[in-house]
């Protein structure tokens, strides 16, 4: 990997405006750097340090210098003694300076975004499904990915606790993915990633608007649903091809935005054939959605074996992706055909077909509206129980939206633990359950999920009508997020799978 001198680094932030002062540093201005880093836990000899955080204090500055930091670039100046350049936007520092460390990488890479408040994930693994059908076939490397549910860059594969990493660890994964031997790297694009400038130095040979409902509305996120929409659309400044859903909400204002912003723009629906691609003939088989869609130079049929009617949305997104990456349709066939995104509308039932359990990272109003309203088309005649939670501390207004709809479509509601951080669950549950219970009195608080799952199982066994429980918020995930850490837990699908097969041997099925 090539290293730049402290010189390098310097006018780097002189070109982007963010230097405010340069202090002691003449005599280091041709030296290289071996290593640029944030976090004072991780320095090696030579390393520039890049201080950030509310919560940084100064010992972790001196922690940093004398394991071998020998500048460091800040908004203030510390009282430690070596070289330093002061700033005025460190988020954008970090962002610009990770780009160059790692020798843009991400140059090299077909790198493809999907922004928006729901199916960012189920579109983003859709669109690696058909990539790696597609690449598999031609002996290529599969496809990088960046999602909430998990990272992979040929070197590293881990579960995430963040949907959109921070700007140094996205180059990074660039960067292990191209000396993968990698091509392709499809990413989901946060509101929180746009807005703090984690991706101000990633540009996108792709960007998908997936669709817009308010979300992530607190303190700490997001102000107003204008400063969360706002921050969504500056994905497309960075985005060659854009590609809007046009079914959305605010669909005329976006895709004005992506026309002025973007070099070329795509549109797709599944209402309107006034697009370039556009679903048509959508229908049931059993637990398959087959569906034609029409694209600027052929009409086919595909066909999704993940169920939710929703997500032939996610689909038309993948497919529009892919045709204009020059994917043959038959690859693109098979991607789709063949396609699951770990937790996202994962099915499990009993052998009579008494119990289905549907596990779904379902977690803000427009993913409950069309989970419910899919549920209630696809699985006519069933008894509806929902368990979920909200986090603490922030996405304030989801747990009216949630308690709402579930409250409104549920013949039972179990409030759960859900990431409650900082924030007592039963508080969180108390706020949730205010608007269940105006729409129903069939609600339980139970912090323990696995709890919660059993008691709804054993429910079940009792009634006379089929149930569907709908498990949503955390999927395959192995930890649950109290106070500031992320503690070990057994998954909703561990569970799901052990309570309905203790069903079956009391059944003798």
């Amino acid at each position: 990997m090539n290293k730049y001198t402290v010189k390098e680094y310097i006018e780097l932030l002189q070109d982007e405006n963010l230097v405010e002062e340069i202090v002691n540093c003449e005599k280091i201005m041709n030296k290289e750097v071996n290593l640029v880093s944030f976090n004072s836990k991780e320095i090696e000899e030579d390393t520039l340090f890049v201080v950030k955080g509310v919560t940084f204090k100064d010992e972790y500055l001196k922690e940093a210098v004398d394991n071998g930091a020998f500048i460091y670039i800040s908004e203030r100046k510390y009282n430690v003694d070596v070289p330093y350049v002061l700033v005025h936007d460190i988020q954008k520092v970090l962002s610009c300076m990770s780009a160059m460390y790692f020798n843009y990488p991400g140059e090299s890479l077909n790198v493809i975004g999907v922004g928006g408040t729901k199916g960012k994930s189920t579109t983003t693994y859709y669109i690696k499904s058909i990539l790696d059908v597609y690449s598999k076939a031609y002996n290529k490397k599969d496809t990088a990915v960046i999602s909430s549910i998990d990272t992979y860059d040929g070197v590293e594969n881990f579960e995430s606790h963040i949907t959109t990493p921070e700007s140094y660890d996205i180059h990074k994964h660039f960067a292990n993915a191209l000396n993968s031997g990698m091509e392709n790297l499809v990413m989901e694009v946060s509101s929180q990633s746009l807005k703090l400038d984690r991706v101000a130095d990633v540009f996108f040979d792709i960007g998908i608007f997936m669709n817009i409902s308010e979300d992530h509305i607190s303190p700490i996120e997001h102000k107003d649903f204008n400063d969360y929409y706002q921050s969504k659309l500056k994905m497309f400044a960075n985005t060659k091809n854009a590609i809007v859903n046009m079914d959305a909400d605010l669909a005329s204002n976006t895709v004005a935005v992506a026309r002025r912003d973007s070099a070329r723009v795509f549109t797709f629906s599944m209402k309107t054939k006034d697009t370039d691609f556009y679903a048509y003939d959508i229908r049931k088989d059993g637990f398959n959605t087959i569906f034609k869609v029409h694209t600027p130079s052929y009409d086919d049929e595909f066909m999704l074996t993940m169920p939710g009617l929703f997500n032939v949305e996610n689909a038309l997104a993948a497919i529009a992706t892919c045709y204009l990456m020059d994917i043959p349709v038959e690859y693109i066939k098979e991607g789709l055909k063949i396609a699951r995104s770990s937790g996202r509308m994962e099915v499990f039932h009993t052998k009579d077909m008494k119990i289905i359990i549907l596990v779904d990272y379902a977690h803000n109003k427009l993913s409950f509206e069309k989970l419910f309203s899919s549920v209630k088309e696809e699985y006519k005649g069933r008894r509806i129980v929902a368990i979920f939670g909200c986090p603490g501390k922030k996405a304030l207004l989801r747990r009216k939206d949630l308690g709402t709809i579930a409250g409104q479509n549920s013949d039972f509601v179990y409030l759960v633990a859900e990431d409650p951080g900082a924030e007592p669950v039963i508080d969180i549950s108390n706020d949730i359950a205010q608007y269940v219970k105006k729409y129903t009195k069939n609600y339980a608080l139970i912090e323990e999920r696995g709890e919660a799952i059993l008691d709804a199982v054993l429910k079940a066994e009792k009634e006379e009508k089929p149930t569907i429980i709908l498990l949503t918020g955390k999927g395959r995930e192995t930890r649950q997020k109290y106070g500031t850490e992320y503690l070990p837990c057994i998954s909703d699908v561990e569970y799901t799978e052990k309570y309905l097969s203790e069903y079956d041997k009391r059944h003798n099925n």
